[in-house]
């Protein structure tokens, strides 16, 4: 791991910080930053958010998915968690806390939109943050290459018509063409751009020219993630402010969920008899989200100072912290599994 992996989530905090004060300090600035989009879509934070993914996405291999014919449960254990069970759980979780536990605390409008950004999250399973979960547990890089090319694939079908139905559920009418643009500019674009960026490299050069590539591209994914926090936090600095209860209220199922999904998929992962390095990153995947996307479809839906909006950037909040926490307990259990 590089010197700012390794304390990635000092720099989080730091940038969650300077985000908040930045925004409360230099609010015009944000809200000029803020009207630069077009179609609903943010044009800084998309670019950030491009800077963070494409590196990671070159990465992708996709003659590597042939190899999940050799221990095709792992893939399997992270298919049916992401997409058969997160997402039902993160809504009625939502549902549960915000309808019922903390009716009274919330207005009936803000708790829809809290649980709106909720089920944006769990219908958005990670795509840029499993290759540093999955380094740091010592996990098995090509089978890890496998699950997020799979990952991506499923999402690019799958993510609207699930969010759409939940959202439904929840009595909210979606705008697909919203959804659908979201999906293709923040996977489908960036993918491709990958894959061919990897190709041409290949066709040029050999394996060392990647490699190379890549280790000059990785800072961008750090400084891209980085300075979205920033972005998101600053936009929302006088929410963040003025009503930490909010926050706090937000994060309590956001922690259930993550820590609730990541025992489920552990313990299913060594039920099956899963080597560590397999069963490991296959939890990471599952446990975490990919919450760029779910932060920019819940502004391109519901705006940028929405309830929705703010339950994501929560969700950024928790994610990496809580991320690392279970690396960490990841890596003390390995003796659980066979290695």
């Amino acid at each position: 791991m590089g010197f700012f992996e390794r304390y990635l989530s000092l720099w989080v905090a730091l940038c969650l910080l300077a985000g908040v004060l930045l925004g409360s300090w230099v609010p015009d600035v944000f809200q000029a930053v803020a009207a630069l989009e077009m179609a609903h879509v943010n044009l800084p934070i998309a670019a950030f958010i491009w800077l963070m993914i494409y590196p990671m996405m070159v990465q992708i291999d996709f003659a590597a998915i042939k190899a999940v014919r050799k221990q095709p449960q792992g893939l399997l254990l992270t298919i049916v968690i992401n997409w058969l069970i997160k997402p039902i759980t993160m809504a009625a979780l939502g549902w549960l806390f915000f309808r019922v536990i903390f009716a009274d605390l919330v207005d009936p409008q803000s708790a829809t939109e809290y649980i709106a950004g909720m089920i944006l999250l769990g219908v958005a399973p990670c795509t840029a943050m499993v290759f540093v979960w999955s380094q740091l547990v010592k996990g098995d890089a090509n089978y890890t290459l496998v699950q997020v090319s799979l990952n991506d694939l499923i999402m690019i079908v799958a993510f609207a018509p699930i969010a759409a139905w939940l959202l439904g559920v929840s009595n909210i009418i979606v705008p697909w063409d919203t959804l659908m643009l979201s999906v293709l500019l923040y996977v489908v674009a960036p993918l491709l751009a990958g894959v061919l960026t990897r190709r041409w490299l290949l066709s040029t050069g050999s394996t060392e020219r990647l490699n190379t590539f890549l280790q000059t591209v990785k800072p961008l994914s750090i400084i891209g993630l980085l300075a979205t926090v920033i972005l998101l936090f600053g936009f929302q600095a006088e929410t963040l402010l003025t009503k930490p209860e909010m926050v706090m209220l937000i994060a309590i199922p956001l922690l259930i969920q993550t820590y609730g999904i990541f025992a489920l998929a552990y313990g299913a992962a060594k039920l099956m008899r899963l080597p560590h390095r397999i069963a490991a990153p296959a939890c990471m995947i599952a446990t975490s989200n990919f919450f760029e996307l779910a932060v920019a479809v819940a502004i391109s839906l519901f705006g940028l100072h929405s309830g929705a909006a703010l339950a994501t950037v929560v969700g950024v909040l928790v994610e990496v912290p809580v991320m690392l926490s279970l690396v960490a307990f990841a890596n003390h259990t390995r003796h659980w599994f066979t290695t």
